[in-house]
């Protein structure tokens, strides 16, 4: 029995430490490159001090740091809101855009039996590409960003090569800001999205590659960037920035994300 007791006991908190030092490095993870990695380190640190107080019997400091840590939960929340968004974001879009899960949220970002035009978008990046022109396309999954489309000038239109080239043209009064596609319709342009604060990114990366990482930080939309001063194309996703993308590698993307019967 007691041997059995030690052996509960010792399985249960090896689990235990495991999942606290995950859940430590995912929080850290979410954090780096952000200002809450310096507050998320200080949290720690204050709880290391309680811990230390509590154990060596230190009565008047054990008793401020549980008043730190008494508010520090509703604190973390409010100070961590962004964070908090992102991780529980990354959840949903991880199991959204698992093949196991995929077919359950196939209807929210392609309508059965209808295929998506990603050949128009594609066509439009490669002659924006090749102009120069600017542009910034965001694509919908199962976030529908009604109020990001909101913010922008409402269309409603099919996706078509010249419609979208004409949109991002540079005499236009749309083509600052952001495209909205969602249900193969052009929803929205001229839409104003979040910005990146990460420091992870390159400083080469202007205002609209920032943007683009920035609203895939927030929703589980992909975004399509062409580069003004290169003409490079690039995709983010998650967070995360492919740059210089071919059309070819964009082409079987897109594909591979809206038209896959798997």
């Amino acid at each position: 029995m007691l041997i059995a007791t030690i052996l509960h006991f010792t399985i249960g908190g090896i689990i235990d430490i495991c999942l606290v030092i995950a859940l430590f490095m995912l929080v850290y993870k979410l954090t780096r490159g952000t200002t809450a990695q310096s507050i998320f380190i200080g949290v720690i640190a204050i709880y290391i001090l309680w811990a230390l107080a509590k154990h060596f019997n230190l009565e008047l400091l054990s008793k401020i740091m549980e008043g730190f840590i008494s508010v520090g939960f509703i604190a973390m929340i409010i100070i961590f809101q962004p964070e908090i968004r992102k991780f529980l974001n990354m959840v949903g879009s991880k199991t959204i855009t698992n093949r196991r899960y995929k077919w359950l949220f196939r209807k929210t970002y392609n309508k059965k039996g209808e295929v998506f035009n990603s050949t128009a978008i594609v066509q439009a990046c490669g002659h924006m590409s090749n102009s120069m022109c600017g542009a910034l396309i965001i694509i919908c999954r199962f976030d529908k960003l009604e109020a990001i489309i909101t913010s922008g000038e409402s269309l409603d239109a099919q996706i078509n090569t010249q419609l979208i080239e004409t949109i991002f043209f540079k005499n236009t009064p749309l083509h600052d800001g952001a495209m909205i596609i969602d249900n193969n319709k052009i929803k929205a342009a001229r839409c104003i999205l979040p910005v990146s604060h990460s420091n992870e990114i390159p400083v080469s990366l202007g205002l609209r590659h920032r943007s683009a990482i920035g609203i895939t930080e927030d929703s589980d939309a992909i975004a399509i960037i062409v580069s003004e001063q290169t003409g490079l194309i690039s995709i983010a996703e998650a967070g995360k920035i492919q740059t210089n993308v071919t059309l070819t590698y964009l082409q079987e993307y897109l594909d591979n994300t809206f038209n896959s019967k798997e």
